[in-house]
């Protein structure tokens, strides 16, 4: 079953538009989840909203919200109020500007969802827009309003819709520059780095997607409370230590060495174990 959309507007190119769903792209579905109980009879918590200053509890469906514009001092929000304000990008993705895909830094990408037509009215002008894209090889930048706030966007075709990825605000981005700055910046030896190049090398490939598949730590994780369920002691797991590495030179060589007889990773041991067979969408669209 599909999801509900996240966003309905409408996607404008200068005069033309149509109306459009967003949908999440990803899914946390099967992540282990886990709720807080009381150790002593196991029963599940409940955290009740309270006055902070006379402790009286408060039903959720009277609660309000409010703004601290002074230490200690609020105004208060209606939700009719935020559901009036409306801007433009509340309701409509204009593509203002195209670009090159690979001219985005992957620091700014945020969350990937997917646009799809809203009804067969829409079908025929979001199939020109999403053809014309595709034969000039152009990403559109545009914005929309989700969860209260105003985010930038990159739409890129991808298969027979659109894929959206919201962007990050450039305020939002830390420089690299201080968390690098104690980082050398001397010449290596050219030994050494052939050597690494040779090691790149023989681990090359394709990238594909279900390698990616799977997740060691949730599995372990559902085999800890499998375990549990059964009445069995959890087993003690251990991480191995990587070697500290004395001589960097006699390292690269052993490394060289094991990876030149060392087998290709099957894609079964690379999604982890017990882990179902998925096949994984492809970023980019097919041009």
């Amino acid at each position: 079953m599909a999801p509900r959309p996240s966003w309905k507007g409408y996607l404008r190119l200068s005069l033309v538009s149509c109306p459009v769903r967003l949908y999440p792209a990803t899914t946390r579905s099967e992540r282990v989840s886990f709720h807080l109980l009381n150790p002593k009879t196991n029963n599940r918590i409940e955290l009740r909203p309270h006055d902070a200053e006379t402790g009286e509890e408060i039903p959720r469906d009277r609660l309000v919200r409010g703004y601290e514009f002074d230490k200690g001092r609020y105004v208060v929000v209606k939700d009719s109020e935020i559901e009036e304000l409306r801007i433009e990008s509340s309701e409509t993705i204009d593509l203002a500007r195209f670009i090159d895909e690979k001219e985005v830094d992957p620091i700014f990408f945020a969350t990937p969802y997917y646009i799809a037509p809203e009804g067969k009215v829409a079908d025929e002008t979001f199939r020109v827009i999403h053809q014309a894209m595709i034969e000039e090889r152009k990403a559109g930048v545009g914005r929309l309003v989700l969860s209260s706030r105003e985010h930038p966007a990159l739409l890129m075709p991808r298969h027979r819709g659109m894929l959206l990825m919201t962007l990050r605000a450039a305020d939002e981005v830390r420089s690299d520059r201080e968390y690098f700055a104690d980082i050398e910046n001397v010449t290596v030896d050219k030994e050494m780095v052939e050597m690494a190049r040779r090691i790149i090398a023989q681990k090359g490939g394709a990238f594909d997607p279900e390698e990616l598949t799977g997740d060691r730590y949730q599995a372990a994780l559902r085999e800890l409370v499998a375990g549990k369920v059964r009445g069995e002691k959890p087993k003690a797991g251990k991480a191995p230590a990587p070697s500290n590495v004395i001589n960097l030179m006699d390292a690269l060589k052993r490394s060289l060495a094991e990876e030149s007889k060392a087998p290709a990773p099957s894609r079964k041991n690379a999604r982890g174990p017990s882990q179902p067979r998925k096949r994984a969408p492809r970023r980019h669209s097919t041009r």
